[in-house]
């Protein structure tokens, strides 16, 4: 399949019909060549960082929008747009594979209009460009709801929240500790030419200098490391965990947390749930890789008592449902699908899921609760909440009135990341 219109697709799918980047994008690595993956993955994901300024470019090419079947072409637009703009494909080369995508996509009657409008955004770009900054959604790459999220929580930076959003994300390893030391394994990585530099708090963490495909890490099959941001990786200082307690990984999926937890300690037995089905699955791939076992059960976080009927946990790390405002780098279109309304319906959640944990905690136990957000509803406004309605819980590590830990992204090159721990009183 041609790439181009492979991307075309799946900004369709993900843009007009509500797709996850992370569904749509694999699926359509299917259908094209091995050595293609990389490039439709960069097309798609940088169209995506940058789609009010693709679109305002499009709309100003267009006598009239493209609608019913012939929207992909519309998409189609969009993916030759980036590629002239951002990327460094030869012009005429972009313009020709989009163009021919148009058989592809069995609308070759529409090849004359993308042809025509590429090439008219070719000779007015200079122009066209400077029209698509002239408002904030262009100029930022983000939905105004979120923009004025942003500058509400964060006064002082949220420029540099939407510049570390809009930019690639670096590749971070986790080096397991039953088969190396961090430099130790920073040393194997350097003999294969792969340069890397530590995190300062994350103790087992690793940054790449230019990713590398998974392939080419050394003992990556064996299990000896893992991809895992340094924001992620905090999760274990958190919590924490002691050898010989029963801890719980609450909101388990993929599994990286509870992978951490059971490559540090020797703990008498480790819970991960999850009420997704099919991404529990990566959790089995991941501790099957890594050689670990952990207990891993399907069940909704907010009724423990269908899926739990033993003691209750030494330690609970609730990684809660969120909006991922802290890793929109790493999943750009959480821009276009998220909604403002959003944010309430997963404070609820929280607030739910939070409340049924804390009966599974023992007496003197240890919860950290977490997000990969951004917004103060989900994270301090929640903790705070929490402490108010909670007699036997106790915030450690922060003050009350500012509660937890709030990472912003592109903070020591981290995702944004909420972290607060609680302990029951006794």
């Amino acid at each position: 399949m041609n790439v181009r219109a492979a991307a075309a697709q799946v900004l369709f799918e993900v843009v007009d019909q509500g797709y996850s980047l992370s569904v749509a994008l694999p699926a359509a690595q299917q259908n094209i060549k091995p050595r293609d993956h990389a490039l439709l993955q960069e097309i798609c994901f940088g169209a995506l960082r940058f789609l009010p300024r693709l679109e305002s470019t499009a709309n100003a090419l267009m006598d009239k929008p493209l609608k019913g079947k012939q929207r992909v072409f519309h998409h189609l637009i969009l993916v030759g747009i980036y590629q002239l703009s951002f990327m460094r494909i030869p012009a005429h080369a972009a313009v020709a594979e989009t163009v021919e995508a148009t058989g592809t996509l069995r609308g070759p009657r529409l090849r004359g209009l993308i042809n025509a409008v590429l090439r008219n955004y070719q000779r007015q770009q200079e122009t066209l460009d400077a029209q698509a900054i002239s408002h904030d959604a262009g100029r930022y790459g983000h939905p105004s709801w979120l923009l004025s999220l942003l500058k509400t929580s964060y006064p002082q930076n949220w420029q540099s929240i939407v510049d570390a959003n809009n930019i690639k994300a670096p590749m971070w390893l986790r080096v397991n500790r039953a088969h190396h030391t961090r430099d130790q394994y920073q040393a194997l990585l350097l003999e294969q030419d792969i340069e890397s530099t530590p995190h300062s708090q994350a103790e087992d963490a690793l940054k790449l200098e230019r990713p590398c495909d998974v392939t080419s890490l050394p003992g990556f099959a064996e299990g000896w490391v893992s991809v895992q941001d340094a924001a992620a990786q905090l999760a274990l200082h958190y919590l924490d965990p002691q050898d010989g307690e029963l801890i719980l990984d609450c909101c388990a999926a993929p599994g990286g947390k509870t992978a951490h937890i059971l490559e540090r300690t020797h703990p008498k037995q480790v819970v991960a749930i999850d009420s997704d089905e099919y991404r529990l699955k990566r959790v089995d791939e991941n501790l099957e890789r890594l050689q670990l076992d952990a207990t891993v059960i399907c069940g909704d976080a907010r009724t423990p008592q269908k899926w739990w009927q033993g003691e209750q946990f030494d330690r609970i790390l609730l990684d809660a449902p969120c909006s991922a405002t802290g890793v929109i780098r790493r999943h750009p279109d959480i821009k276009w699908l998220r909604r403002a309304n959003d944010i309430e319906a997963l404070a609820h959640l929280q607030s739910d899921i939070l409340d049924a944990m804390w009966q599974q905690l023992k007496p003197g136990g240890t919860l950290v609760y977490a997000t990969c957000s951004i917004t103060t509803q989900e994270n301090r406004d929640q903790v705070k909440a929490f402490l108010q309605r909670t007699n036997n819980a106790t915030l450690v590590g922060s003050e009350t009135d500012n509660p937890g830990r709030q990472i912003l992204p592109g903070e020591e090159d981290m995702d944004g990341f909420y972290y607060a721990v609680l302990i029951k009183q006794a």
